[in-house]
């Protein structure tokens, strides 16, 4: 070993016997380390721009080739930490051996984490979204667009233009509906009632103008594939049921934006009632019907023939109400 090289003990890292003035050994050992560790960082920042567009050309989906670049980047500084942990003498089998004594208390806090991380694993293998889908949770009427897929959590941009970071655990226990995932084409429904005596021909015709007006809407073209199934692109009305208020027109029609949808079903509605307003259709709502029998009839007439009569005041007494049979009695007294 040639003079004035640093040496290594048990202890850690001493300091070159060339330097012009002593140094304490921590001092030295705390300055080398923390060059290690800042050296380290930029290198991984540096790997990971130099391998950016290699791994993304290698990994068509983006989840999977940011996962790869995050992990690689954190590989190369988990590295210069155990190296700066060296310099003070700290071997990485001493970690392991006190890593192991305290396995079982760790594994149970961060059992959360842990079962995220594998969940993150199943999302990046199962693609059930990716960057750059919209989705919605169903049981929290969110929507948004996947902004980013970790390992431990999904970050999503919701239409609100706010940020919602959802632990993988939790979106595999969640029902999920992707609007991105094959076709950003979204199909809808949309009811309406009719009376009995409204033109349902002409109803359902200018019900699907309605829908043919909105920008928005897809007005026709080739039928759309779902499945082994296709289904006509423009918008059509069909008869769902008879009901006991009207008939139940349901209408069937494609958006171009799913991002857009509350604005393009309200669209549709405006247009329908206006279209609605000079056309032989009428929406229906629930109406209700009393009918009587003859003996109700005459009961009710008769009560009203003798009220006046039996309850009219004499001469020289004053004007009273009816009484009520439940009320005060005629001897002063109340029923208890």
């Amino acid at each position: 070993m040639q003079p004035g090289t640093p040496t290594g003990t048990p202890e850690g890292l001493r300091p070159p016997t060339w330097l012009p003035t002593e140094i304490p050994d921590w001092l030295f050992q705390f300055a080398t380390a923390v060059a290690i560790v800042v050296v380290g960082y930029y290198l991984s920042k540096l790997v990971r721009r130099l391998l950016g567009r290699r791994i993304a050309r290698r990994f068509k989906r983006q989840s999977i080739s940011q996962t790869v670049l995050r992990a690689t980047q954190m590989s190369i500084f988990v590295v210069s930490i155990f190296v700066a942990l060296a310099v003070f003498g700290i071997r990485i089998s001493d970690l392991a051996i006190s890593l192991s004594v305290f396995s079982a208390v760790i594994g149970i806090v961060l059992a959360p984490l842990i079962g995220s991380i594998i969940s993150g694993f199943f999302i990046l293998s199962e693609q059930p979204y990716e960057i750059g889908d919209m989705i919605q949770l169903a049981d929290r009427d969110t929507y948004g667009f996947v902004e980013e897929i970790t390992l431990r959590y999904t970050k999503l941009f919701t239409l609100d233009n706010t940020f919602l970071i959802l632990p993988n655990g939790a979106m595999r226990d969640r029902d999920v509906v992707n609007f991105s995932a094959e076709d950003s084409r979204t199909r809808l429904a949309l009811d309406v009632l009719v009376t009995y005596e409204s033109d349902i021909p002409e109803a359902r015709d200018r019900i699907e103008q309605a829908a043919r007006q909105v920008d928005t809407v897809i007005n026709g073209g080739p039928d759309i594939r779902i499945g082994g199934a296709r289904y006509p692109a423009a918008p059509t009305c069909y008869i769902e049921t008879h009901g006991d208020n009207g008939v139940n027109l349901r209408l069937r029609y494609w958006v171009t934006e799913p991002y857009k949808l509350l604005a393009t079903r309200s669209k549709v509605q405006t247009n329908i009632r206006e279209l609605f307003a000079d056309a032989d259709a009428e929406m229906a709502y629930p109406h209700s019907h009393l009918v009587f029998d003859d003996t109700s009839g005459e009961v009710a007439v008769g009560m009203r023939e003798r009220a006046p009569e039996e309850y009219a005041p004499s001469d020289g007494e004053p004007d009273h109400d009816i009484p009520d049979e439940s009320g005060p009695t005629g001897d002063g007294s109340s029923d208890p």
